[in-house]
């Protein structure tokens, strides 16, 4: 890649190897080689909205459909075992990449949104123990996605349920000063974010998950923004349930994954009705199947598990150690970068430490709009706005933010291609 306005660092030590890393990446995807306007390369920062899909993904798929096209399940023909084989060795492989227990516990969804709209509807519709009615609350955080908060909303609003939240500090990291008070014997779930969207807060889930223990909560973690950058063991998380999505980690749009434990899966009603997820049906009355097939109703996402489970192959290949590693190096470069441009604020942690691959700024009084669309005339994509987490932007009275975010293919001349092209940027506007 060519950096037009010089401005690039002579690379040793740890970022030389990250650059090296990145270039040795960059082949598998082939959508990084295009080249934009004037001639321009892409340079694709917007690995938070979704990631670019490496060849072998892009195989996978394009294998499926031509070879193996069939529904799933009950079907005795060869295409039919087929698609099943594969669809659920894709189930396999998300098991041992979480480190679950037991493969039935992972359930397939079409996205993370999808998933914790499930637990959310699975509690207001539950027996006791976990019923959230009119005598509970439910506690989530300031800086979750909307995906974690509206479905919470809706859930208090339908049961007559208390919604509280922890708040954020200055410095973009929660609030537990009052962990203890927040979280307390009326508390029937805490479902919290376990790396910011906009901010790339990593979240102390040790101590949220001990206090909700304790008052016997139940747990569920976001970490749609985690499992394509680190290590994901839901096991040392020790949370009820996780949910993820499959399109930021190098697959498919349209395949989540919740994951929960075994015996809550088979005391909490299902969400969805339909074929696959019945034991028998009578017009009278129905049964279910066990988890995770109670929880998945229809035809299931095939196409997309298959490249989940392809997308699965190739992190685990490199190593999950060595891609957190790698974006560590990433963003503290850009961090550092980013700070020494003039009226430049970063939203967030201000240091690598407890911080993930997606960082937020403002820059000076130029909205992130125009920021993001000079940019695009550079060939540097970024994602601009509330990054569809409102409540941070309103908690540090900005109306949007310009959000860089980096992966296993990023690299540091990524990170002075985007320096330089916020310098035109001020450039342009005066």
């Amino acid at each position: 890649m060519t950096i037009d306005s010089g401005s690039a660092r002579a690379l040793t030590g740890p970022l030389a190897e990250a650059q090296e890393f990145g270039d040795s990446l960059r082949k598998d995807f082939p959508i990084l080689q295009r080249v934009l306007h004037d001639g321009k390369p892409l340079v694709y920062l917007d690995n938070a909205a979704t990631s670019q899909k490496p060849r072998q993904v892009l195989d996978a798929l394009n294998a499926y459909y031509e070879r193996h096209n069939a529904n799933v399940h009950r079907g005795v023909h060869v295409l039919a075992e087929e698609a099943t084989a594969l669809y659920e060795g894709a189930r396999d492989k998300v098991a041992a990449f979480i480190n679950a227990p037991s493969r039935d516990e992972v359930i397939f969804t079409k996205n993370a949104s999808e998933s914790l709209n499930l637990v959310a509807n699975m509690l207001g519709w539950a027996d006791e123990p976990y019923k959230v009615d009119a005598d509970a609350e439910i506690v989530i955080t300031e800086m979750e996605h909307h995906s974690n908060i509206v479905p919470w909303q809706l859930l208090s609003q339908r049961t007559g349920a208390k919604l509280k939240w922890f708040g954020l500090t200055d410095e973009g990291r929660l609030d537990l000063s009052n962990l203890d008070e927040l979280i307390n014997e009326k508390t029937k779930i805490v479902s919290f974010t376990l790396v910011s969207n906009l901010m790339g807060t990593v979240n102390p889930v040790e101590a949220i998950v001990r206090r909700a223990q304790a008052v016997g909560a139940l747990v569920l973690i976001d970490a749609s923004q985690a499992a394509p950058h680190m290590v994901l063991d839901v096991q040392a998380l020790e949370a009820d349930f996780v949910a993820f999505t499959g399109h930021k980690m190098l697959a498919p749009t349209g395949i989540g994954v919740l994951w929960g434990r075994q015996e809550l899966l088979e005391d909490l009603p299902p969400f969805l009705g339909g074929g696959e997820m019945i034991e028998t049906v009578t017009m009278g009355s129905s049964t279910y199947a066990p988890a995770p097939h109670k929880f998945e109703a229809g035809t299931p996402p095939i196409a997309q598990a298959v490249g989940l489970g392809a997308a699965i192959d190739y992190l685990s290949a490199i190593g999950m150690e060595r891609i957190a590693a790698h974006e560590h190096a990433i963003t503290e470069y850009a961090v550092e970068r980013l700070l020494e441009i003039p009226d430049l604020r970063i939203i967030g942690p201000r240091s690598a430490v407890d911080r993930g691959a997606a960082i937020s700024f403002v820059l000076g009084d130029i909205h992130p709009h125009d920021v993001g669309q000079v940019l695009d005339e550079q060939g540097i994509a970024v994602r601009v706005g509330h990054h569809c987490a409102r409540p941070v932007c309103l908690r540090y009275g900005i109306p949007a933010t310009t959000r860089a975010s980096f992966y296993l293919y990023s690299t540091p001349a990524d990170v002075d291609a985007l320096v330089d092209g916020l310098h035109h940027v001020r450039n342009f506007f005066g």
